[in-house]
């Protein structure tokens, strides 16, 4: 497995090592002690899974009291998965990241707390997992609009399938700060 830090600080790239044969293949999706070694030191209680169709986008969300931090792939298909640094005082606050995210790429984006997350379907359809360290709670449920302006998020779709809660997300600029910058190790 190997472990690349993301361009913003807290986000890492997970490369796993895939044996393979005439059989399939056999890879590690998840090691305690390798991701410590980054940080994240985490008692994920909660695995969440979904399948959408192509062109759907669910995000940019977030939950608040305490955050919840996340393990994402795609098992099946292909998407292009997106963070927001949404931390006040981080040098990066405001800046997004993207990635692809496929079944044949094997690769995993872990999301600390503080960043909004999204992701679109670009195969005909795709199934999303994550870990995460926190429980769904709907009352500290949050999002961001998936085209805000100020964000400049680089979507590969422009007129994406969307929920009723991400068509009416607020702005960036309107959204209530609940997370500060500390500098990851």
């Amino acid at each position: 497995m190997k472990i690349i830090p993301g361009k913003l600080d807290g986000i890492l790239i997970i490369e796993p090592k895939v044996y393979g044969d005439n059989r399939g293949f056999f890879y590690e999706s998840y090691n305690f002690r390798k991701l410590s070694e980054y940080g994240v030191e985490l008692d994920f209680v909660q695995d969440n899974h979904s399948r959408s169709v192509k062109n759907t986008l669910r995000g940019l969300h977030y939950q608040i009291n305490p955050g919840q931090d996340k393990l994402v792939r795609a098992s099946i298909g292909e998407v292009w998965d997106v963070v927001v640094d949404i931390r006040k005082n981080s040098p990066t606050f405001g800046q997004c990241e993207s990635f692809l995210l496929s079944a044949e790429n094997k690769k995993q984006i872990f999301v600390p707390k503080g960043f909004a997350h999204g992701f679109c379907v670009l195969s005909d359809w795709a199934e999303f997992q994550y870990k995460c360290s926190e429980y769904w709670s709907p009352p500290d449920e949050r999002a961001i609009l998936w085209n805000d302006p100020d964000l400049k998020v680089p979507w590969p779709v422009k007129t994406p399938i969307l929920s009723a809660k991400d068509t009416h997300s607020p702005l960036f600029k309107d959204i209530e700060l609940y997370f500060e910058y500390e500098k990851q190790p």
